[in-house]
């Protein structure tokens, strides 16, 4: 443990309102940081550019755009990213901190190299009408954010959790400036600001990459060994990555729900800014997640596995992987708490919000269900993460699998029974998954000692 474990203890031990607020402030920033500057960057694009840009077909041209490209390349870069990061997590246990930078290098040559053959495929054939540039900066951005993707999980794992964030900012910031700048170019001029902020980014997270591991050679692509590989965490990040995107790509390619925006790409007014407001009320609950998660949890599964490793007496064994159990308990009632806070909090300004922003209060009810779903879909991250670090990938496989094939069962069902029941696939194939992965969850902790010794 190093980075945001710490800092949080430290904050914690002034045993103070202060502190503890410290504490969870800044976990939350940490924790949700990037997704919502990316969000915010978006939008002030968007609202800033429609007075110049000339035409406001051409500011959702460009959010859409950026969606689809943030969707697909999230779900490209999972296949990638959990086995990546293992690997080096594996290679760093092994105190062999010169393989971490070639290996990065490596990776991210293959994950390039990967994306752009992809793009070539998917933008010259689907947008055979549209101009060369929009072409090649859509191109460029999708190469980009899937090498961002890879490296982020990859920092995340080194717990470089404030360089992230940091970076992030910067880099929207950026994307931001240079976007307005532009805007009078249409289109194409949004779209590269978007590109140049986000190959900040990219240089800023490789820079702290190479600052902090010398490598002895460039490039490695040891990862790809049989013995090193790690297929079944490549599927995990696959699937959990389209069982997340599955059902907004069913409300925007489904007509009765959609319109078509940009070539073939469609968008969902009806689904997108209930789904966009309901991620917002999980802030609190991704702050209690990662308070809990990286401090008590990570605290007692540490001194359980030095304990096994160390030859400590069996009771102390017992003792840990009781306290860890209780911290896992207490963890995810806290996350239930807070979320349940947040959304009753979303319930009573849901209202004015939707007022606030010029939208109708027919979308209320779709808001409330997606929040509720939100607010779950955390409890099923966190449910995620601990089984990551008890190594339950076959688990993890499963819940990921039962997710994606819930959530598009379920919401092709909604979409047949009609608009009165928009949002409740995504919610209840989450709450399914989330009580199949507390039921495995609970089960594997009662053999936690037994399959760690007969695993040897």
């Amino acid at each position: 443990m190093a980075g945001i474990g710490y800092e949080l203890r430290r904050l914690l031990r002034k045993d103070t309102l202060i502190g503890a607020l410290e504490a969870y402030g800044y976990a939350g920033v940490i924790g949700s940081g990037p997704w919502v500057l990316s969000i915010l960057g978006i939008l002030a694009i968007g609202i800033l550019s429609a007075p110049v840009v000339g035409a406001a077909v051409e500011v959702t041209q460009f959010q859409v755009s950026v969606t689809y490209l943030i969707a697909t390349s999230l779900i490209f870069a999972g296949l990638i990213q959990l086995a990546f990061t293992r690997y080096v997590s594996d290679r760093l246990f092994e105190k062999k901190d010169d393989v971490v930078l070639p290996a990065y290098n490596g990776v991210l040559l293959l994950t390039m190299a990967a994306s752009g053959a992809l793009g070539i495929a998917l933008l010259f054939v689907l947008f055979p009408g549209f101009s060369i540039a929009y072409r090649i900066l859509m191109l460029a951005c999708f190469v980009l954010l899937s090498a961002i993707w890879v490296t982020t999980i990859f920092l995340s794992g080194l717990k470089l959790y404030q360089s992230i964030v940091v970076l992030f900012a910067a880099g929207y910031a950026v994307t931001v400036t240079v976007a307005l700048l532009l805007r009078g170019y249409g289109l194409e001029g949004l779209l590269l600001g978007f590109l140049v902020g986000h190959f900040i980014i990219f240089v800023g997270m490789w820079l702290l990459t190479a600052y902090r591991y010398a490598p002895p050679r460039a490039i490695a692509f040891d990862f790809l060994r049989r013995d090193l590989a790690y297929p079944s965490l490549m599927v995990v990040g696959l699937l959990y990555n389209t069982a997340v995107w599955a059902d907004k790509f069913m409300f925007w390619f489904f007509p009765p729900t959609s319109d078509a925006i940009i070539g073939p790409l469609r968008a969902s007014l009806i689904y997108d800014l209930p789904v966009f407001l309901a991620y917002l009320s999980i802030i609190p609950g991704m702050a209690v997640f990662l308070v809990r998660v990286e401090t008590d949890f990570v605290d007692y599964y540490e001194r359980f596995y030095d304990g096994v490793r160390g030859g400590s007496s069996l009771r102390f064994i017992e003792d840990m992987r009781d306290e860890m159990v209780h911290s896992v308990r207490n963890g995810l009632g806290e996350i239930a708490k807070i979320q349940t806070l947040a959304v009753l909090a979303t319930f009573a300004a849901g209202p004015a919000l939707l007022d606030l922003l010029g939208i109708s209060a027919l979308y209320l009810p779709l808001f409330y269900v997606q929040t509720v779903g939100a607010s779950l879909q955390v409890l099923v991250l966190a449910l995620l993460n601990i089984l990551l670090y008890l190594d339950q990938r076959r688990i993890i496989l499963l819940l990921c699998a039962t997710f994606l094939v819930l959530n598009i069962a379920l919401t092709a069902l909604s979409l047949w029974l009609g608009a009165a029941f928009y949002g409740y696939g995504y919610c209840l194939a989450v709450l399914l998954t989330l009580g199949l992965g507390l039921y495995l969850l609970d089960w594997k902790l009662g053999r936690l000692e037994y399959e760690t010794f007969m695993l040897q």
